[in-house]
């Protein structure tokens, strides 16, 4: 049986010849995603600022104007409205009201009864409700969460490996989390605590796919100690080639699955995974390897015991399947 082969054996790509192009894509790339959140912000879910999130489904798509003006005339306060991707579906984000759950309840009603008749048809399908100071809360619960990620997984580099791969794999992955936010400033999904769940499965598998290049630069690094460091890092990265891809895919299959069977619901998490797949997987092959030779790592000059001896030749590239 002949076994599938996304990518070639023995590749030889020269992957560090394009790290100057590569660096200049990735800060100008950086440079408008973190524009993109300064200029148009982020659309802050319900769980982050608050407030209460009325979905409602109406028979044909409404025009959102006509919507916000029937919610304003209600005097429930201001309203906030968002289709998604089927525009027959609203999201009405309106400021708590004061008093019990039953002044929730009671807002809700209100606003479901009326747009019933305006819109023949509607109809209301859920709603959500989170005070202010939870949603303080929770934004700086999931901003530590991020950052203790980043910080704990430089420190594992630092201590697995020597101090460079710390600095480049912190460069990739703090790339691969302004280009998730930037994705979600242009697209103004709504960014809530699922993303936050879907930010940090992408560092996660960030650094998965890094550390298993970094270890391979590592070991090629002790056997070919005479070799030159972008020819090493060329080397592993060819040789690593073949996993990056294949886990990549095959996970991409998996989310592009559930971005048009998900629903909406599920939308905003699957399309900041793919992102996240194809950003973490081109800043793992060419920011953070070749970013190790402009911090000053080279190969280690001591023998090894039981290892390739000073001057050794390079025999062939070790594929990994």
């Amino acid at each position: 049986m002949r076994l599938l082969k996304l990518v070639p054996d023995n590749t030889n790509l020269k992957f560090v010849s394009l790290r100057k192009w590569a660096f200049g894509l990735t800060l100008l790339l950086s440079l408008l995603a973190a524009g993109l959140v300064v200029t148009k912000g982020l659309n802050m879910g319900v769980d982050f600022v608050g407030g209460v999130l009325i979905e409602e489904k109406f028979a044909t798509a409404p025009s959102i104007d006509a919507v916000r003006t029937e919610v304003d005339r209600l005097g429930v306060g201001e309203a906030s409205i968002q289709s998604f991707s089927d525009p027959k579906t609203l999201s009405i984000r309106l400021p708590v009201p004061a008093g019990d759950e039953g002044a929730t309840n009671r807002l809700v009603k209100k606003v479901s009864d009326d747009l019933a008749v305006k819109f023949p048809g509607a109809t209301f399908s859920k709603y959500d409700t989170i005070s202010g100071k939870v949603s303080d809360e929770l934004i700086s619960k999931g901003l530590l969460a991020v950052g203790l990620a980043i910080l704990g997984i430089a420190l594992f580099a630092v201590v697995r490996f020597e101090w460079q791969f710390g600095v480049s794999t912190v460069v990739a992955i703090v790339h691969d989390l302004l280009m998730t936010l930037g994705f979600f400033a242009l697209t103004q999904f709504e960014f809530d605590l699922n993303i936050v769940a879907a930010v940090l499965t992408i560092i996660s598998y960030s650094i998965n796919d890094k550390i298993v290049i970094d270890d391979r630069i590592r070991e090629n690094m002790r056997r070919y100690r005479k070799m030159d460091m972008r020819e090493i890092i060329d080397l592993s990265v060819n040789e690593t080639l073949p996993r990056t891809v294949m886990t990549s895919v095959t996970i991409l299959l998996a989310l592009v699955a559930m971005l048009v069977l998900g629903g909406h619901v599920l939308r905003g998490f699957t399309a900041a995974m793919i992102l996240g797949i194809v950003v973490g997987t081109y800043s793992s092959i060419y920011v953070s390897s070749s970013l190790l030779i402009t911090l000053g790592l080279r190969a280690d000059p001591a023998p090894r015991k039981g290892g390739v001896q000073d001057g050794a030749e390079r025999v062939g590239p070790k594929v990994e399947r």
